[in-house]
């Protein structure tokens, strides 16, 4: 690890720590910086993986779907909110363990959604509530998630002292650990956004990540103040500030994990 790279996860770690002894607000905000910026570096190349001839079609439908999400979610959060987790959960198993068997898959895609209930059963009662599940689901669901995320947990812990894998155990404790917001934010990092942004570069024939940062920094920007704008819009009131994250990311990420895959070099035109 460069020196440089061992600055940034001083800083991420450290930013970290310090919100998760921090108010739910703060936590909040370092899960906008991580997963809202860091963490969409790469989907922010889903454009330029896609052949010139397929961007028009591939603009359309991505427009399409985002603006679908957010009417969904404002219009129904209750319905809204477990089908992003479900489709989240499917997403993070497909593309963080390619090759593993379909028990870790498995265990990959519900621990990144449900790990952090376990301990921290009353914060994540409190997102779910304000992201929009009906009031009568929260118990039960949270109940529910609380002990698979444990059940996935010690499995994915496992695998990762067998296979001597740092990284495995590093994100998975820290989805356990930290409150939930934070865990998360490095979670996501650590097991799905780096990882997938270090293929994108690979891919797109980039030696450095500054050079794919400077190919992709206009749609991240334009991602970026999209989420905002439309969230500011549909959710105007300060109290809305975890519903209107849940309604930004789920903007981006659903077209991600839907479209994008259909228009990737190598499959059918």
């Amino acid at each position: 690890m460069s020196l440089r790279q061992t600055a940034s996860w001083t800083g991420l770690w450290g930013a970290a720590l310090a919100a998760s002894f921090s108010p739910l607000r703060v936590q909040l905000m370092f899960a906008i910086v991580a997963i809202g910026v860091i963490g969409m570096a790469h989907g922010a190349s889903d454009l330029a993986i896609v052949k010139r001839g397929r961007k028009l079609p591939f603009l359309a439908a991505y427009g399409v779907i985002i603006l679908l999400c957010l009417f969904w979610w404002h219009w129904s959060p209750a319905l809204a909110l477990p089908g992003f987790l479900l489709a989240s959960a499917l997403h993070f198993a497909l593309e963080d363990a390619p090759k593993g068997g379909m028990s870790e898959r498995l265990a990959r895609g519900v621990s990144m959604i449900a790990t952090p209930a376990f301990f921290h059963l009353r914060e994540y009662n409190i997102i779910l509530h304000q992201a929009g599940l009906t009031p009568s689901l929260l118990s039960s669901v949270t109940f529910f998630m609380a002990n698979a995320g444990a059940l996935c947990t010690l499995s994915l812990v496992i695998t990762g002292l067998i296979r001597h894998d740092v990284r495995l155990i590093t994100g998975t404790l820290a989805l356990l650990i930290l409150p939930p917001f934070v865990g998360f934010s490095m979670g996501f990092l650590i097991l799905h956004a780096l990882p997938q942004t270090r293929l994108r570069r690979i891919q797109l024939g980039y030696a450095h990540y500054t050079g794919y940062l400077y190919a992709t920094w206009p749609v991240l920007l334009a991602a970026i103040l999209l989420a905002a704008v439309t969230t500011c819009i549909m959710y105007p009131s300060s109290d809305a500030d975890i519903k209107s994250l849940f309604a930004a990311l789920a903007s981006l990420a659903i077209p991600h994990m839907l479209i994008t895959p259909y228009f990737e070099p190598g499959n059918s035109e």
